[in-house]
């Protein structure tokens, strides 16, 4: 019998290596990760996810997104058949934000947020991962790898204007009950992981390992 494609999408300016935790059974699941690209000038959100169709090379892939790689693999799912598609620490319409980016999407205050400063690793991890970030600097700098600046500003301006309304009921929600960027108490119909936080792709991997295989198969 063929492996099970399952395709890994990190989350905003993330590299691939928050994935290197995670490890599905090698009889059963081939696991590929896919990058972040550079947007091109103009490029829509929809045509970017289109864009990164390109990358997957097999037919009824799983699709698995962390924060705004969820939500662009919901995009994506337009475009080709997927077995699944699973979003941790994400959201699956913009009803879904909280309140903060609600704020920002009407004010357009998120055009002030100063991408230069952002580069600074430390801001960007604030940004990607939330206000607690332990000083552990040298770990982040590892995970956070895009640091374009087009893309930046592409990428926040695509996450607060996400125009998706209505939730696509097929869509697996796995979300931490702790997590600070995306409050569990705007996220509806999900499975909680308790104690988990915006980041629990790094620290819930074990959650994630015994969970993830039937979760993809039931």
């Amino acid at each position: 019998m063929s492996k099970v494609p399952v395709y890994f999408m990190p989350g905003l300016a993330a590299s691939t290596t928050i994935f290197e935790r995670i490890a599905l059974p090698e009889d059963v699941f081939e696991m590929h990760l896919l990058e972040w690209e550079i947007p091109l000038d103009g490029e829509s959100l929809p045509d970017y996810a289109k864009r990164i169709t390109q990358n997957i090379k097999h037919q009824n892939p799983v699709l698995i997104g962390v924060s705004f790689g969820g939500i662009l693999v919901q995009e994506m799912a337009k475009h080709i058949a997927a077995r699944k598609v699973i979003i941790i620490s994400s959201v699956k319409c913009n009803a879904e934000f909280p309140r903060r980016m609600k704020i920002a999407k009407t004010t357009k205050a998120y055009k002030l947020i100063p991408m230069r400063l952002i580069l600074n690793v430390e801001s960007l991890a604030k940004f990607s991962f939330g206000e607690k970030i332990n000083k552990r600097l040298k770990l982040y700098e590892k995970f956070l790898s895009v640091r374009d600046i087009r893309y930046l500003d592409w990428a926040v301006e695509q996450v607060i204007l996400w125009d998706r309304t209505k939730i696509d009921e097929n869509v697996i929600h796995i979300h931490g009950d702790q997590d600070e960027v995306f409050p569990i108490k705007y996220i509806a119909n999900c499975k909680v992981v308790k104690g988990g936080t915006h980041i629990m792709i790094l620290n819930k991997f074990k959650w994630l390992n015994e969970n993830l295989p039937k979760i993809i198969l039931e």
